[in-house]
């Protein structure tokens, strides 16, 4: 039974990040690539928003791209993420309210040049501080309640290596295929289980912005 409060997770095709909002009851509604955000118009009394829109030109790991990167193009589901996130912070009720009428939001993107256009995150988390045994390095822009980060207690091995290499964890970019979100392997592509958002962090998200 839905709690009446709704999420915005626009960009959102597997919905990965607003899984535990949809748990929690919550109605969540994902704008994906058929409903295109840059068309959409949100419903009033949006409780919270998600953005997680696409990382292809900003990345620094795209390095064999048979298209030229184009950050004007890349920019272009950025800025109507944000347009809708404004256009539901413009509901205010009186001239004198000093509170947002968003609960929350959250702009996610891998820590690379979308930096350069939205300056300083407000938070960067790697998936290791939340539980995870990989690092991907992402960063968040927003107005939100910082989740409590939790690292992982290294194993032996990874202490021995971590003595000749401080990234004992092994990189997002450099793991198998198999070992990418695995519980999607077979059914989405490797760039789609790329871009699903860690459980746990998603999990922590939403304890620290119910």
């Amino acid at each position: 039974m839905s709690n009446g409060k709704i999420i915005l997770h626009l960009c959102a095709d597997i919905g990965s990040d607003s899984e535990p909002y949809r748990g929690g009851g919550y109605e969540v509604i994902c704008v994906g690539e058929k409903e295109d955000v840059r068309k959409f118009q949100p419903p009033p009394n949006v409780y919270g928003i998600i953005a997680n829109p696409p990382c292809t030109m900003f990345s620094f790991a795209r390095t064999n791209a048979k298209k030229p990167r184009d950050l004007r193009q890349g920019m272009e589901l950025v800025e109507a993420c944000l347009r809708i996130i404004w256009e539901c912070q413009y509901r205010i009720v009186s001239d004198v309210q000093k509170y947002s009428p968003l609960k929350f939001w959250v702009l996610e993107n891998p820590d690379a040049m979308l930096r350069w256009f939205l300056g300083k995150p407000a938070m960067v988390y790697n998936p290791y501080e939340f539980g995870e045994r990989y690092q991907k390095r992402t960063c968040l822009w927003g107005h939100f309640k910082e989740p409590k980060k939790n690292p992982i207690e290294l194993t032996a091995d990874e202490k021995a290596k971590a003595k000749v290499n401080s990234q004992p964890l092994p990189k997002f970019d450099y793991m198998k295929s198999k070992d990418i979100a695995p519980e999607w392997f077979g059914k989405l592509s490797r760039q789609d289980r790329r871009s699903i958002c860690s459980p746990k962090f998603a999990q922590a998200f939403f304890e620290a912005n119910p």
